[in-house]
């Protein structure tokens, strides 16, 4: 049996691997289940996204009807559009991995961040069922119902994305993306840190010409995050002091 250094170094980083592995898939689990129950009247979603949009209106935001008039107006983009919305996981894992690999000195404040991401916006969607434009607003195309290769999030198959349009999780965790990513190059790369908040910035425009959100949504979006980052630096407070009571 080898017991060199290098074999417990590798055991230790195996094993460590596989409870991250293990914690985000319950978490995950966790979120999908209370996600998929977190309304179950359509007519109570619709009615607060009408809500929602005639405070839009008021504030003069009301964007979301006209920015998806015009991607309709310019198919070639459409197709483009549709990918970034529903490749965008793709992207989630593989800056998880990244930092996790690359970049451990922050991995557990982005890994706690993404977590406080989930379970925060729970209650939301629970106490604030919300429809978005492409189902509730008169006008709005259904982009996703007529070009998503994945055959997900349209019609009859839309499930839990008709109660959970506020916040907007695909710019929430786009902007988790960026944050990750923030965190991991500014020490090094302090101008590079910035390149990745174009992500969000891209999902941004996606999920509003896809008739996906309303811009408060986005808004709430941005909300989130922060209170996930307050959540996940009180998080690491606490764990901090419990450490040296520990040795």
């Amino acid at each position: 049996m080898d017991h060199s250094p290098v074999a417990g170094t590798r055991t230790r980083w195996g094993r460590g691997t596989l409870a991250e592995i293990a914690l985000l898939l319950i978490v995950l689990l966790i979120f999908s289940w209370v996600h998929a129950r977190v309304g179950t009247d359509a007519a109570v979603a619709t009615a607060n996204a009408l809500t929602l949009q005639s405070v839009e209106r008021t504030l003069h935001l009301d964007i979301a009807l006209g920015v998806n008039r015009w991607l309709t107006e310019h198919p070639a983009l459409i197709m483009p559009a549709v990918l970034y919305y529903r490749l965008y996981y793709v992207v989630i894992l593989g800056v998880l991995v990244w930092v996790y690999v690359r970049h451990a000195e922050v991995y557990l404040t982005v890994r706690r961040t993404l977590v406080a991401m989930l379970l925060l916006v729970l209650p939301v969607y629970w106490a604030v069922p919300m429809s978005p434009p492409r189902f509730a607003l008169p006008g709005v195309v259904d982009i996703l119902a007529g070009h998503d290769p994945f055959g997900a999030h349209t019609g009859q198959t839309a499930g839990a994305s008709v109660y959970s349009a506020m916040p907007s999780m695909h710019v929430g965790w786009s902007l988790w993306c960026a944050f990750a990513a923030w965190c991991a190059l500014r020490g090094s790369h302090p101008r590079l840190a910035w390149l990745p908040w174009l992500f969000p910035l891209g999902m941004v425009a996606v999920v509003l010409a896809t008739g996906n959100h309303y811009v408060l949504d986005i808004a709430g979006s941005l909300v989130l995050l922060a209170a996930a980052i307050a959540a996940a630096t009180a998080w690491g407070r606490l764990a901090g002091r419990r450490r040296p009571r520990a040795g």
